[in-house]
C-alpha cells in the first residue's frame, strides 16, 4: 500500500488486516456533516454562497442603499433613454419600471440566475473529484476488497466538497463583480428576474470619476445601453436561454485539471474537510481548477458562445451610438471610448466567464459585430436589422463577422453600388484600425 493511502487509513484507526471500512465511512460522514446542512441536490449551499458573496461585496467599501433622489435620477435617465431608443430599435419599451440598486441588492436579486448557470458546472467538478480519488485507490497495492466501489460510495460526499469549493470561488467572483457592474446585466447574461433597467449608483459614480462628463449624461448613456440590452432580452425569447444552454454545453465538456486537484487536496484532507479547510483549498485552486486544454467540441461551442455574446453587445453598441450621437455626440464618443477601454482592461464579463468555466472571451469580436450591425442598419433599416433576431438560425455566423459581405450583399457581391462599397470599406478599415489599437494597448 502506498504511503498516502497507508497514512490515510491509519488516520481512521488501522491499516491492512485491521482496517475498519465501516468506521472509515462513519468518520468521513461525521467530518462532512458540517457541510451538508444547506446543500441542495446539486452540491451547493446557495444560502451560504449568497452570504459569502455579500461579505465580499461589503469588503469593497461603502455600499449605501440608493436614496429616493437616486431612484428619481435613474427614472429620469431611463425616460429620456427610452424615448431615444424608440426611434432606433424595433422592440418596444419595457414594462417593469427602472430601479437603482445597491451592490448588495444586485447580489441578492441575481442569485437565482447564478444558481441556474453554476449547477451544471458543479456536477462536472464533482465527477472529476470522484474520478481523481478513484484513480488513486485503483493505483494502490494491497487495496482492501471493501474499497472496490469506494469511488462510487464517496460520490455524494465528493459532490458536497466540490460544491463547497466551487461555491467559494463563485461567491468571491460574484462579490468582486458586484463592485464593478454599472447596470443589471452589463456582463451580457440576463441575470435579472424580469427585463428591467437597473443602474448601481455607487458603481456608476466610480465609472464616471475622472471622465470630466456630467453625471446626468453618464446616467443617460448607461441607461440607453442597459435599456437596449433589456429590450433585446424582453422581446427575443430564445436569447437568454440560448446563452445559458451554450454555457451548460461547454460545462459538460469541461476537463478538470485532476493534477491540480490531487496536488492540492491530499487523501488525508478527506478526514478534515471543514468549511474553513475547504475555503483554504478553494483559495489554493484559484485559477487552476480547469484544464487549459480544450476539446474540438469545446472550441466549437466557445466559438458559438463568443459570437452570440459579441452579436448581443455589438448590437447594443450600434444602437447606443445611433440613439445618443444625435443628442450629445462629443459626450457619446468619450463614453464609448471609456466602455471600450473598460472591456480591454477590467471587463466584469471577462472576470465572470473566467471564474465560471475558465475561459477567456476576446473583446475584439464585439467591434466586428458592431460594424456588421451598422452595415445592416444602412442596408435594411432598423426593422430589417432587428428582424434577424426573430430566430437563432437567422443570426450572423462567425464567418459573417469575418467577412461582412457574405451577409450584407450575398446576391450582389460582384455588383455593389459605389456608395455601399465605399461605406463597407470604411467600416472594415475602421475595424482593422481599432483591432490594431487594441493590440497595441494590450501590449502596453
Amino acid at each position: 500500500m502506498n504511503d498516502d493511502m497507508a497514512n490515510w487509513f491509519a488516520q481512521f484507526g488501522g491499516s491492512g488486516d485491521d482496517f475498519d471500512f465501516k468506521k472509515l465511512l462513519a468518520q468521513l460522514q461525521q467530518a462532512m456533516a458540517p457541510l451538508v446542512g444547506g446543500i441542495d441536490g446539486k452540491g451547493i449551499d446557495w444560502s451560504n454562497a449568497k452570504t459569502s458573496a455579500r461579505q465580499v461585496t461589503a469588503s469593497l467599501g461603502p455600499d449605501p442603499t440608493p436614496s429616493q433622489r437616486d431612484q428619481q435620477d435613474v427614472a429620469q435617465a431611463d425616460r429620456l433613454a427610452s424615448l431615444w431608443l424608440d426611434e432606433h430599435v424595433d422592440f418596444g419599451p419595457l414594462v417593469t419600471p427602472p430601479a437603482a440598486w445597491s451592490r448588495a441588492e444586485w447580489v441578492e436579486k441575481t442569485m437565482g440566475a447564478w444558481q441556474t448557470v453554476a449547477e451544471p458546472i458543479v456536477v462536472q467538478i464533482a465527477d472529476a473529484l470522484a474520478a481523481s480519488f478513484t484513480e488513486q485507490f485503483s493505483a494502490t497495492d494491497e487495496l482492501p476488497a471493501e474499497l472496490g466501489q469506494f469511488g462510487a460510495m464517496m460520490a455524494p460526499m465528493l459532490r458536497t466538497s466540490a460544491g463547497a469549493m466551487y461555491a467559494t470561488q463563485l461567491s468571491q467572483a460574484i462579490g468582486k463583480i458586484s463592485g464593478q457592474v454599472v447596470s443589471g446585466s452589463e456582463i451580457g447574461i440576463q441575470l435579472l428576474p424580469a427585463p428591467q433597467v437597473v443602474l448601481l449608483p455607487t458603481n456608476v459614480d466610480a465609472f464616471s470619476s475622472g471622465l470630466g462628463i456630467p453625471d446626468e449624461d453618464v446616467r443617460i448613456y448607461l441607461a440607453v445601453r442597459e435599456g437596449a440590452r433589456q429590450r433585446l432580452f424582453a422581446h427575443v425569447g430564445w436569447l437568454a436561454p440560448q446563452i445559458l444552454a451554450l454555457l451548460e454545453h461547454y460545462a459538460r465538456e469541461i476537463t478538470i485539471d485532476v493534477a491540480a486537484i490531487t496536488s492540492t487536496i491530499e487523501v488525508s484532507d478527506l478526514g478534515s474537510l471543514t468549511p474553513e479547510r475547504l475555503a483554504e483549498l478553494s483559495e489554493q485552486l484559484q485559477g487552476r481548477l480547469f484544464s487549459p486544454d480544450q476539446t474540438d467540441e469545446q472550441r466549437e461551442i466557445l466559438g458559438r458562445l463568443e459570437t452570440l455574446l459579441a452579436l448581443l453587445e455589438g448590437w447594443v453598441d450600434e444602437v447606443t451610438a445611433a440613439a445618443v450621437d444625435a443628442w450629445m455626440p462629443q459626450t457619446a464618443n468619450a463614453l464609448s471610448e471609456a466602455v471600450r477601454r473598460r472591456r480591454a482592461t477590467e471587463s466584469p464579463a471577462q472576470q465572470l466567464f473566467s471564474a465560471l468555466v475558465g475561459l477567456d472571451l476576446s473583446p475584439r469580436r464585439i467591434r466586428d459585430a458592431a460594424n456588421l450591425w451598422a452595415g445592416l442598419t444602412r442596408e435594411r433599416g432598423v426593422s430589417g436589422r432587428d428582424a434577424i433576431w426573430a430566430h437563432p438560425d437567422l443570426m450572423p455566423s462567425t464567418a459573417d463577422l469575418d467577412d461582412p459581405l457574405r451577409l450584407l450583399a450575398p446576391d450582389q457581391a460582384t455588383d455593389v453600388d459605389d456608395e455601399m462599397d465605399i461605406g463597407l470599406a470604411q467600416l472594415l478599415e475602421q475595424a482593422e484600425r481599432e483591432r490594431r489599437d487594441e493590440s497595441d494597448e494590450s501590449g502596453d
